[in-house]
């Protein structure tokens, strides 16, 4: 027999709570999807994000409709950038009748980057993070994180010694949460140009003896990557607040080097 056309589901999830806690978070997280953004050239990069998607729950609410986190991202939407992303949170607190909630895309972002000399071409990949968050009461925030690899080149050892000097590769961190748009590659920019050296997917024997020259030309502690990093932070009015980190995974220990700063834009 075929099933009605229109019969009743009672949606227990939308029914009154009678221990009046509201719940912060509620939602749903470790969810992998396919992800179209926009880049600094405005050209679209496809990847996959770890997605995070939650609200605030009223204390009076059972529950929060779990089924349309996914639908919002299943929406046809231009490629992501900071400010689409705003308008995609504000779309889920608009359908989950929400006036808090989270947004997080964790994901790998690739750069097209030249070499130094021979100018070949080559991919290196980056770890991102956008968030978009908003408590009861205030405005939405935006967050941006990426983590670029660098090279480092210890000072101290280059003084004392008499040929050579151990370099390592370093972690830079930097989140800042921002006022206005901007796109992973600027941070990327920033962060490598302040270390001794940036780091290449794919390098001849002209570019190799450009980089170890450049390191040693330029070298720094894990200090002052962090303190550079947050000068040009500083001075950057589309930033609000800031973090920088530096783990240097040291060439001469079995430990890394560690340093943080943050701080706060007027």
């Amino acid at each position: 027999m075929n099933a009605p056309d229109r019969f009743f589901l009672a949606d227990v999830q939308a029914s009154a709570d009678q221990r009046q806690l509201a719940i912060h978070k509620v939602g749903v997280k470790g969810l992998r999807y396919p992800l179209a953004l926009l880049d600094a050239d405005g050209k679209v990069q496809h990847t996959v994000a770890q997605v995070a998607m939650s609200v605030g729950l009223p204390p009076e609410v059972k529950g929060t409709h779990m089924s349309r986190f996914v639908e919002i991202l299943e929406q046809q939407r231009a490629p992501l950038n900071v400010n689409r992303l705003l308008r995609m949170f504000e779309d889920m607190l608009l359908r989950l009748d929400a006036s808090s909630g989270e947004i997080e895309l964790a994901f790998p972002y690739f750069i097209s980057k030249a070499a130094p000399v021979s100018t070949v071409e080559s991919l290196l990949d980056y770890d991102v993070r956008m968030i978009v968050a908003k408590r009861a009461g205030q405005a939405a925030e935006l967050t941006l994180e990426v983590v670029a690899p660098v090279t480092s080149l210890c000072p101290c050892s280059k003084e004392i010694s008499e040929y050579g000097a151990h370099n390592q590769r370093s972690h830079i961190t930097i989140i800042a949460r921002l006022r206005s748009g901007m796109t992973p590659d600027e941070l990327v920019r920033l962060a490598e140009e302040e270390a001794s050296c940036e780091v290449f997917g794919l390098l001849k024997r002209p570019d190799e003896k450009w980089v170890t020259e450049r390191a040693y030309d330029n070298p720094k502690f894990v200090e002052d990557l962090v303190r550079d990093i947050a000068l040009r932070l500083m001075s950057e009015p589309r930033i609000a607040q800031w973090t920088v980190k530096s783990e240097n995974f040291e060439s001469i220990h079995n430990h890394s080097a560690y340093a943080e700063i943050s701080g706060d834009n007027a």
